[in-house]
Formats: structure tokens, C-alpha cells, sequence
């Protein structure tokens, strides 16, 4: 039976070709998505910190008392406690650092952002032989006094900088202009991995990043065969006692590891999504293909039974068939997984959120996991033909033809039914939930699948009313539209199984769709709505603030009709923290569009503020509450009155105050976070953007953005769900024409004998072709239209959870898309028939006839 086995594969390659492909499609996002997140897991390992393998201790400053000034942190990290520790028993040397961060702009005076927290700074700390070991000069000089600074290759590629430019740059303050003298190459893989390094003197990094003469760290490297935790007790003996401590190096590694794994938990959902509706699909093309196989094979199988074979035999020797292919799929799968694993950073990364760059990790767990999920979804998926193939009596040995089972089974009825009522009614109760809480996504998520599934249950039974109803169409073309539809319905089973492809394709593309489109309408919506506002210049990610005269140059900008200061701080309210807006509440309301439920802005002042009517709602508030709260600093709750209630608006946040009270006790007194700007007309253009810029000294750390860029901004999920929903649909369009392809060759190959009939008929070659595209496109049409049902419903159902967290959220149809996917599905159903068609036209009538 084994060389039976072999020898069917062999005879059916060209077949289970298509099967291998799809398979190998699944295998290679699971295993590429498992190389992508041990990768990305190393890359941020190395981005998200400082090599250990050198460091053996470092002495870092302990947090200061609440209260206590900030250069407190770093007051005992000086020269005298540096050379105390080179001589502690097992240091081998002593590296002081004086780290802090620094963004800077590109020659063209755009700034040069990289991935949050990987624009790093620090001084240029020569050794005895006036170099730096761990930032090695390749070209010009060191940093020697203040106006000079250094930075390393790969950030001198990105900025286009050469030495001797005049580079802008800011750290937390003002903007500042140095001249390069220096490019360093660097093995800190924070940096490598795609962030910036800008090195600074010694002292002009002291003044910037901690206090004159002190050191933000310390690290320790230690002599051959000394324990680490031994000489970190021995540190801190030395130590100024609840002032500094010593990490171990492995102390931090292991910080780091568990960081690392929090950070890249989520980057495995979206590429697990791809692999797991692969395999989903796959499934029925692989079910599909061994079906038509132990069909063709009736009379084969049937004589290895009449010789002595027994069931059990017959059942291995289709799984053994099916071990075979699972093997080729897993190989040729991991192979291209790998290149997917290289492509995902790219795709996943977003503007300025990138991801660091690395090399392909390949352990063991992709590699078991291929094999395991390319072989296990092979065989389980040909168990079912196998024992069919079983059932086979020796008399079918003696029957010249086989005839399709009707696909009318009271039993499936019956639970494709249940299922149905099953999915719809879990999903209609959540209509009236309007809360997107995650256990109600959980059910919904449950709901679309039990839709789906009773869609495929009851697809064979739903084949003979759709295709009549679609074959009206079809009918047009004569003759050869009525052979086609009479095709489709010839086995109603194997239609259904080649239409599933495309019904759970275009049942989750178009869900998706309509979730995309009217959830990226609502926050467009949603962004629009809170502002009138032509510009926003805001201090993005960062921690510094707009300093007040910056604002005044930007009112004084020329196209500038009114520029409104904003101080964005901390609201410590019902035992949680929210955001508070200090504006001016005599001119908010030509930047912001406040709907106030009741009261007013203007009443804003001391001891007063308004809140978000979501706010309001979950600390029972109205117009005239007095409320125990903290703004920003403070260190006592105090008395304040509600002056209004307000719709929910993002750019005013959760609540609104007068920007003197804000800022009293903001984090960074007279300053505020962002400008809002209307312009004369609300010009917007690149010119208007660049004096903007200008006005706020080309500052990297501010972020200047118009209305449209804004509301990207605030839709920016919704990027990634189109490319989630335009993946899908491509994974669907090829595992789809696979199926197809592989169902019509073998169609065509059993019926050879009738195609020869109709060609001696008369029927020409045209003819012959045109039937078998049409019978393509009548299964494609009904995949499609199943597919088409269960997406809308599920995005009705899924679409009232959204209507309750989200305000602007309505349903809508993204016609353009949905014609897309229609027209998509049904050109795959006539390019995958070209190759079969073909084939089908060229087959000779005589030999045709004449075949047994």
C-alpha cells in the first residue's frame, strides 16, 4: 500500500499540485509569523536597550522624594564616586554616561523622527587615550566645546548630513543649532536596530541631560571569573545610602525580556489572522481535491478491495497520499514564510512608528510548527474522503460510471439550520448591547463565525436554487450557458466545497469593509467635529512644552487670522486620571466647536471648570456640582463648580478650564502643548505649513499638522484594517482560483468521453471553452453572493457595539469596494477556468469517445 500511495502521487501530481499550494500559503503565515515575532522580539531586545554582554554593574541614581528638585537624581554621580569605583575589588574599568535624548532635523529642515524613544544623546567621554571606545570616530573629530556635536553613520545617512553642517535640534527646551564635527560608528543596537545617536561634549551634556561635573550612569565592567552579584554588594557598600543602587547586568537583560515581550505581544494577531483563514479555506480545497480523486479512482480502489485489500488499508493509503503532500506543503511553505517574515516590518510599520530593523531569527518553534500545521491540516482534512474511499465495494469495479451524490441530506438541513438560528440569534441579541465591551466583541466575533459555518453546512442545499436563479444569466449565452449551469448543479457538493473559498473571502472582506468604512467615517466625523481649527502645532509625544513666545510669532505669522494657546494637563477626578484643556474661554470658539449640553465656556475661570458629557455621566454630574479634584501638580483635592456639560469633543478631552488655572498648576508652568490655528480663508498649503514651522523655530519636537492630516492621524487604525481586509481578500482570490482550477481540471477529466459527445455534435471549440468559463463564473457568482449575505449581516450585527462606543458611528456601505469584490470574484471564476477550458476545447472527439 505504501508503494500504491507513492505510486498515486506521482500519477496525480499535476492535481495535488494546487493543493500544496494552498496548504503551503497557510504554512508560510504561521511559520512567518512566528520567525516575524522572534525576530521583531530580538530587534527590540537590541533597540530597546543597551548591550548588556560588556556590563557586569551599573549605578544609576535612585528616584528623588516627591517634591525634591530634579537635578537631585544625578547630584551623586560624580567624578570622586567614579574613581572610588574602579577601585572596588573585581571592576575591571569604569564608563560614566550622561544619556539623555535629542531629535534633530534633516538637511531639508524636516524632522528626522524615528520610532518613539530611539533618539538618543549622550557625551562624548574620552579614556586615557582620548578616544571614546564606545562610539569610534570615523570621519572628523570629536565634539570640543558647546556649538559641536557628533552623530553616527546611519543618522548621517537619513539626514543627509555632512561635516561641517549647521544641524537644528532640540532635547526638552529651546531649539538649538550645532555644528557637525564628528560621525561615530556605535554597537548600541538601540541605535543600530533604526534609531538616532547625537553625542554632545562631556560638559555641554552634563548641562543638558543631568547637573555640571554629575553623570546620569555609571556602568562597571568586571575581570575575568567575577560574579556580578557579588561585586553589585560590594557597590553598593560604597554607595551613599537611599541615593543611588547596582543592577546587574543579567538583572537588566531579564527587565528587558519581559519588556520586550509585552511590547511585541500584538504584532503576532494580524499575520495568526492571515494564517489561520489560509488554512481555513485551504481546508475545503484539500477536502475537495482527495473527494474528486477517490472518485475518478472508484474503480481502482474498488479492485484493490476486490484483490484483498482491506478498509483499513484503503484509509491508510489516502492519508499516507495525503502525509506526502502535507510534507511538500510544510517545506515549500517555510521557505515562504521566510519571506513574508522579512516583509511584515514593513508592512506593519506606520509613519513614524516603524519598527526596528534586525536579522531573521529562525529557531525551533517555526520550523515544528510548519511541519506540525502543514501535515495535520492535510491529513485531517482527507480523513473524511479516506473513509469514503473505504465504503468502496468490490462490485464498482464492474460500473462504468459514477454518480454524484445530490447534496440533499436531511442531516446537514438539519444542523446547517441549527447553526444558522445559532449565528443569527447570538448575533441579534447583541444589537440592543450597544456596549463594545471585549466580552460582547468575544460573542459577536462567535455569532459571524457560526454564521459562516452554517452558510458552508448549508451551501450544497442552497446550490440548486441559487445557480437557477443565477443560470437565467447564464442562459443568455444558449446552449453552452445551460450546459454550464447543468454542470454546476451536477454535484452539488463538490460546487459548494470550490464556492466555500470564496464565501468565507468575501464573507470577511466584506464585514470588514463596512466595519472600515463607516467606523473611518465616524472618526473623520469625529475629528471634524471638535475643531474649526485650520492648523495644529502641538508638542506630539514629547514632555517640553510651546513656550509663550512662539505662540505670540505664530499669531504675528503672516495668513494667520487667530492662533489659541492650549495647556493640556492631568484631571485627578472619581478616582481616575483624565485630561483637562486650559483655553481662553473669550476666543475657544473660533478654533474649537463646543456643543455645551448646559452652561457655557464663557463662565470658565478660578475654581471653575466644564466637563465632557461622558465624564459627567460616570461621576453624576450637572451644570453647578462641586467636585473634589487635582489639576495637574497639585498635591490636595480642591473644591471645583461645574460650569457646563459639554458634548464629547477629542480636542477639547474631558474637560475644559481656564488656561491661567490650568497652567498654575500644570507640569510645566507658562507653557502650553498646542496652538490651535485658523488662517485668513482656511488657506491651507505647504507655504502656510513652512512659515508655521518657521514661527516655532523649526523645532523637531513640535508637530505642525493641517485638518486632513489630523483627522489621518485620528483614523490611523483604520489603515490597518484595510490592509487587513485587502490581504484577506487576496489570500481568498488565491487559494480561490486554486480551487477552482483544480476543480475544473478534474471536472474536465471526467468528462472527457461527454465533451467528446458534444465536440462530435457539433459543439466547436469556442463553444467548449465558453462553457467551462461560464460554469466557472456560475460557481464564483455563488460563493459571492453567499459570501456577500453573511459579511452584511455580520457587519449590521457586529455595527450596533460600535453605535454605542462610538457617537458619530453609522452604518456605511462601501458600494465601491463591494463592486470590487463582486467583480473580483467573478474574474476569478473566468481567468481560473482558462487553462481547464483549454484543455477541455483541445481534446480530440474520436479519442474522447473512444476513452473507457
Amino acid at each position: 500500500m505504501l508503494r500504491t500511495a507513492l505510486r498515486n502521487v506521482l500519477a496525480h501530481k499535476a492535481r495535488l499540485v494546487m493543493t500544496v499550494l494552498a496548504v503551503c500559503l497557510g504554512v508560510a503565515f504561521v511559520s512567518g509569523t512566528l520567525v516575524f515575532a522572534d525576530s521583531t522580539a530580538t530587534a527590540y531586545r537590541a533597540a530597546a536597550s543597551k548591550d548588556f554582554a560588556d556590563i557586569a554593574v551599573t549605578v544609576t541614581p535612585k528616584d528623588p522624594v516627591p517634591g525634591a528638585a530634579a537635578n537631585q537624581r544625578t547630584s551623586v554621580l560624580d567624578n570622586a564616586l567614579a574613581r572610588r569605583l574602579a577601585g572596588v575589588p573585581g571592576v575591571a574599568a569604569v564608563h560614566p554616561s550622561v544619556d539623555g535624548s535629542a531629535t534633530l532635523n534633516a538637511a531639508d529642515g524636516t524632522p528626522l523622527r524615528v520610532r518613539t524613544g530611539a533618539n538618543l544623546a549622550a557625551a562624548y567621554v574620552p579614556g586615557k587615550d582620548g578616544k571614546d571606545s564606545r562610539s569610534p570616530l570615523i570621519k572628523g573629530h570629536a565634539p570640543a566645546h558647546g556649538e559641536e556635536i557628533a552623530v553616527d553613520t546611519g543618522t548621517a545617512a537619513a539626514g543627509h548630513f555632512r561635516i561641517g553642517d549647521t544641524i537644528t535640534l532640540a532635547t526638552d527646551g529651546p531649539v538649538m543649532t550645532k555644528r557637525l564635527v564628528g560621525i561615530v560608528s556605535t554597537k548600541d543596537t538601540r541605535v543600530t536596530a533604526g534609531g538616532t545617536l547625537t553625542l554632545f561634549d562631556k560638559a555641554t551634556a552634563q548641562r543638558l541631560f543631568a547637573t555640571p561635573g554629575h553623570y546620569t550612569g555609571i556602568d562597571l565592567s568586571a575581570t575575568p571569573g567575577t560574579d556580578q552579584s557579588d561585586l553589585a554588594q560590594r557597590v553598593t557598600a560604597m554607595l551613599p545610602a537611599h541615593q543611588a543602587e547596582a543592577t546587574t547586568g543579567t538583572a537588566q537583560a531579564d527587565q528587558q525580556a519581559r519588556y520586550v515581550n509585552v511590547l511585541t505581544r500584538g504584532y503576532e494577531k494580524i499575520p495568526m489572522v492571515f494564517a489561520g483563514v489560509s488554512l481555513f479555506i485551504g481546508s475545503f480545497l484539500i477536502i475537495n481535491t482527495f473527494t474528486m480523486l477517490v472518485t475518478r479512482r472508484t474503480r481502482e480502489i474498488a479492485l484493490l478491495r476486490a484483490i484483498g485489500a482491506t478498509r483499513r488499508q484503503v484509509v491508510r493509503s489516502v492519508l499516507l497520499e495525503a502525509l506526502l503532500v502535507g510534507l511538500a506543503a510544510s517545506a515549500a511553505g517555510f521557505l515562504l514564510g521566510l519571506g513574508i517574515a522579512a516583509a511584515l516590518p514593513d508592512v506593519l510599520s506606520g509613519g513614524t512608528d516603524t519598527l526596528p530593523q534586525g536579522p531573521l531569527v529562525i529557531g525551533p518553534r517555526p520550523v515544528v510548527a510548519a511541519l506540525a500545521v502543514g501535515v495535520a491540516v492535510t491529513v485531517l482534512a482527507a480523513w473524511l474522503p479516506s473513509r469514503r474511499a473505504a465504503r468502496i465495494a468490490p462490485v464498482e469495479a464492474m460500473r462504468t460510471a459514477h454518480q454524484p451524490p445530490t447534496g440533499r441530506s436531511r442531516g446537514r438541513a438539519l444542523a446547517g439550520l441549527a447553526l444558522l438560528v445559532l449565528g443569527t440569534g447570538l448575533l441579534i441579541s447583541l444589537t440592543g448591547a450597544k456596549d463594545a465591551s471585549e466580552a460582547n466583541l468575544r460573542s459577536a466575533m462567535l455569532g459571524c463565525a457560526v454564521l459562516v459555518v452554517a452558510l458552508i453546512v448549508l451551501a450544497p442545499l442552497l446550490a440548486r436554487p441559487v445557480i437557477r436563479l443565477a443560470g437565467r444569466l447564464t442562459r443568455r449565452f444558449g446552449i453552452t450557458g445551460h450546459l454550464a449551469q447543468q454542470n454546476a448543479l451536477r454535484d452539488p457538493r463538490r460546487t459548494a466545497a470550490t464556492a466555500a473559498t470564496l464565501l468565507v473571502s468575501t464573507a470577511l472582506v466584506t464585514g470588514l469593509a463596512v466595519l472600515g468604512n463607516s467606523t473611518g467615517q465616524a472618526l473623520d466625523r469625529q475629528a471634524a467635529a471638535g475643531l474649526s481649527a485650520d492648523y495644529v502645532i502641538s508638542t506630539g509625544d514629547t514632555m517640553t512644552g510651546i513656550a509663550p513666545d512662539a505662540v505670540r510669532r505664530v499669531a504675528d505669522t503672516s495668513g494667520v487670522r487667530t492662533a489659541n494657546a492650549v495647556t493640556d494637563s492631568t484631571l485627578v477626578i472619581g478616582g481616575s486620571v483624565r485630561n483637562i484643556s486650559g483655553v481662553a474661554p473669550g476666543t475657544v470658539n473660533d478654533v474649537m466647536q463646543l456643543d455645551f449640553v448646559s452652561g457655557s465656556v464663557k463662565d470658565l475661570g478660578p475654581g471653575r471648570i466644564a466637563v465632557s458629557s461622558s465624564l459627567a455621566r460616570e461621576n453624576g454630574l450637572s451644570t453647578g456640582s462641586r467636585v473634589n479634584t487635582r489639576i495637574g501638580r497639585q498635591q490636595d483635592f480642591t473644591k471645583y463648580t461645574v460650569v457646563g456639560v459639554y458634548q464629547d469633543n477629542p480636542i477639547a478631552h474631558d474637560a475644559l478650564g481656564a488656561r491661567s488655572e490650568v497652567q498654575r498648576n500644570g507640569f510645566l508652568p507658562h507653557s502650553v502643548q498646542r496652538i490651535l490655528v485658523r488662517t485668513d480663508g482656511g488657506a491651507i498649503s505647504a507655504a502656510t505649513e513652512g512659515r508655521l514651522r518657521s514661527a516655532v523655530g523649526n523645532n523637531p519636537l513640535l508637530k505642525v499638522q493641517d485638518r486632513p492630516a489630523l483627522v489621518r492621524e485620528t483614523a490611523g487604525t483604520m489603515g490597518n484594517l484595510l490592509t487587513l481586509m485587502y490581504g484577506l481578500l487576496a489570500i481568498g482570490v488565491v487559494i480561490s482560483s486554486l480551487g477552482i482550477v483544480n476543480t475544473l481540471a478534474m471536472s474536465v477529466a471526467e468528462r472527457t468521453r461527454e465533451i467528446g459527445a458534444l465536440r462530435a455534435l457539433g459543439m466547436d471549440r469556442a463553444g467548449i471553452r465558453r462553457m467551462i468559463r461560464l460554469e466557472a463564473v456560475t460557481v464564483a457568482a455563488f460563493g459571492t453572493l453567499l459570501g456577500l449575505a453573511g459579511g452584511l449581516f455580520g457587519a449590521w450585527a457586529v455595527g450596533a457595539l460600535a453605535n454605542g462606543a462610538m457617537e458619530h458611528y453609522s452604518l456605511a456601505l462601501p458600494w465601491g469596494t463591494l463592486l470590487l469584490v463582486c467583480l473580483v470574484s467573478l474574474t476569478i471564476g473566468a481567468v481560473a477556468a482558462a487553462v481547464p477550458a483549454r484543455r477541455a476545447a483541445a481534446l480530440s472527439p474520436l479519442e474522447a469517445v473512444a476513452e473507457t
